[in-house]
């Protein structure tokens, strides 16, 4: 087992990673703070993991909800299962929360801790890569709603993060390549090191290796907890970890949720963020290249769907990241160096997302 912390003075928590840590329940029971335990997952992870996690927690109250799978459940509708579910035990503000699950399952149930009485405890138990790498660490919760993605939530910590490794052997092919693309993300924004490992390394990943998969979530971790760190709330260099969101974002809402996964919008959206920093002068053009052979090499969508522009644009302008309107992206001014941009001139735009069609046409 590794541990890291993610340093946020009085609410600073760790993140443990290691093959295994579904047994043991010594590593839950600092952060439990009342008798009341209530596990929030979904139908596809409990029949998997949820006794093993019941068999943490010793003599408390464990209570359980369980929730449909999909991004598409990601909703207003979906937490207040949770909310009732806390309201009918009797749950107080001494309780916890424990989200056992993907990004989505983590995002809900952490929503509902930051609300359920103005706030509770909970903890992130994260069974996907991509909630491994990203959205367990760092706060962010929330859920969408039909004009935008995460356009409701709260930053709100977890007491801990517990990531079995273990768990990634029972994962689907395509969640675990949708994973790969917030790993990839790490590289392109900070660790061109890291992006070089990847390169070499890719093959390992997609099989599976244990030592390489865990080496990838530590590094992503170490990224992901520093940025945090020196921004929790998002009003600065927070922002780089959007690196391919804002056309991701556009893509999975304008497709309908669940349609294309997180991580493949993202991948996409990354190609996309690549071939506009290039034609804005920023990257090279073999640079450019080189971040859609690496992200091809995951088994990642390199080209958007077939959507029109006009409502690529429509919903890019919703985006929580714009301001009043005006469209800021995550740009590429080096490999390894990410910068948040306004004011990109439309024709550049326009010739990015004419370039994506093509791609998709082709």
């Amino acid at each position: 087992m590794e541990s890291l912390t993610v340093e946020l003075g009085v609410r600073s928590y760790p993140i443990h990673i290691g093959a295994g840590l579904l047994a043991r329940g010594e590593l839950l029971q600092p952060h439990l703070r009342g008798s009341q335990v209530c596990i929030v997952t979904n139908e596809t992870v409990a029949p998997l993991y949820l006794a093993r996690v019941e068999s943490m927690l010793g003599g408390r109250r464990v209570s359980t909800v369980i929730l449909p799978d999909g991004e598409q459940h990601k909703t207003l509708d979906t937490v207040t299962i949770i909310y009732d579910r806390l309201l009918e035990l009797g749950f107080s503000r001494s309780a916890t929360l424990i989200a056992l699950g993907g990004g989505v399952i983590g995002d809900m149930t952490g929503f509902a801790a930051a609300t359920y009485q103005r706030g509770i405890n909970f903890i992130q138990i994260p069974t996907t890569l991509l909630s491994q790498v990203d959205s367990s660490v760092g706060g962010k919760t929330g859920v969408n709603r039909p004009l935008g993605k995460n356009m409701v939530g709260a930053f709100y910590q977890p007491q801990c993060v517990l990531i079995d490794t273990a768990t990634l052997n029972t994962l689907p092919e395509r969640e675990l390549k949708a994973g790969l693309a917030e790993v990839i993300k790490y590289g392109l924004i900070n660790n061109p090191r890291f992006l070089d490992w990847l390169e070499h390394n890719m093959a390992a990943l997609l099989r599976r290796d244990p030592v390489a998969l865990a080496a990838s979530i530590k590094v992503s971790c170490d990224e992901k907890a520093a940025i945090v760190a020196a921004d929790e709330t998002e009003t600065g260099l927070r922002a780089i970890l959007n690196l391919g969101h804002t056309f991701g974002h556009a893509i999975e809402t304008a497709m309908g949720y669940g349609v294309w996964l997180h991580g493949e919008a993202v991948a996409a959206g990354m190609v996309m963020a690549a071939d506009l920093s290039w034609r804005m002068g920023l990257l090279q053009q073999g640079e450019a290249a080189r971040v859609k052979r690496i992200i091809a090499s995951a088994g990642l969508p390199v080209a958007p769907p077939a959507i029109a522009p006009d409502i690529f644009i429509r919903y890019m302008s919703k985006d929580k990241k714009a301001d009043e309107g005006k469209i800021r992206f995550v740009l590429l001014e080096a490999l390894g160096k990410a910068a948040v941009k306004e004011g990109v001139d439309s024709s550049l735009l326009a010739a990015t997302l004419g370039a994506g069609a093509q791609l998709t046409a082709g």
